[in-house]
């Protein structure tokens, strides 16, 4: 018997709806549908969004905490929608990350997702890694706080965690040219000593590693490695979650050149309309003319 495929709705790859947009979104959920603007064309359409409708809300954030404070989550629980959570936990670093929570209270944030939800509905990402050189001329990353960061993600019970290097778009090099560093793209041999050294790391704490978009990197790998390419809405797994119907369809508006395994979702973001105000150095997103997706 076939199943009637359902909206795979996120929320959002072009802004933090979970950390400021959770009062709009409500009020979406309650009349029942969001008008979406395609950020390239302009073109605008309505999406029902009714627990029959949708599959699985798939929310991105920096900061959970006004919806955990708020039990919104736990309010789209009980009205039947089903949920997963992707949760990026860099480093502490005010310079890339000016207005995001101290790093202690986003994994309290961490930890209270995976009890309320269960940890396989919630996904770890260290995204994106950065290299630059500071004031001084030296090298820096931002990996210092993997360790702490894994650790507790092991004792939260996550299991796998996405990564991938930042992008040098014009955007982000115009931006930095105002601040006391100058990212760089490490080479290939780099790359792959690192990721291979956080590979090590994380499977200490029983973590598996994921990429997104980074085809190059995962061709440089040695074959015992066991890092895997992400496909951060993945139909299968939200499938696994809630059911069937979820697509299973790739998602072409992704960047699958890069990689990119996503499945077909639908995003209710808009960067002119909820700009993301965490304000990240290396962010890709703009009210102007956005060029590349990818999480928040």
């Amino acid at each position: 018997m076939s199943v009637t495929e359902r909206i795979v709705l996120s929320a959002s790859r072009r802004t933090d709806i979970p950390a400021f947009y959770m009062p709009w979104f409500m009020e979406g959920i309650a009349a029942g549908a969001f008008t979406v603007t395609n950020p390239y064309n302009g073109r605008t359409r309505r999406i029902e969004v009714t627990p029959e409708k949708v599959h699985t809300i798939v929310f991105w954030s920096k900061d959970f905490g006004p919806m955990l404070g708020r039990g919104w989550d736990l309010k789209l629980r009980d009205m039947g929608f089903g949920l997963f959570f992707h949760f990026t936990i860099n480093s502490e670093n005010r310079i890339l990350e000016p207005n995001i929570p101290p790093l202690q209270e986003r994994l309290e944030q961490l930890n209270e997702l995976c009890r309320r939800h269960g940890a396989r509905r919630v996904q770890w990402r260290f995204d994106p890694i950065c290299h630059w050189h500071d004031a001084a001329g030296r090298t820096r990353n931002n990996m210092q706080d993997l360790e702490q960061i894994a650790a507790a993600a092991g004792r939260a019970g996550i299991t796998s965690c996405v990564t991938s290097f930042v992008d040098l778009y014009r955007k982000v090099v115009r931006r930095t040219a105002a601040s006391p560093i100058a990212f760089f793209d490490p080479d290939a041999d780099a790359k792959t000593e690192l990721i291979l050294s956080m590979e090590t790391a994380l499977a200490a704490r029983g973590i598996s590693l994921q990429t997104c978009c980074e085809r190059q990197v995962l061709e440089n790998l040695p074959a015992g490695s066991r890092i895997t390419a992400s496909g951060c809405i993945d139909g299968r797994r939200l499938a696994g979650l809630d059911g069937p119907g979820a697509s299973l369809r790739r998602d072409t508006g992704q960047r699958t050149g890069s990689g990119c395994r996503c499945t077909v979702s639908v995003d209710i973001g808009d960067y002119r309309l909820h700009p993301c105000r965490h304000n990240c150095l290396f962010c890709y997103a703009s009210p102007l003319a956005p060029d590349g997706g990818g999480p928040p």
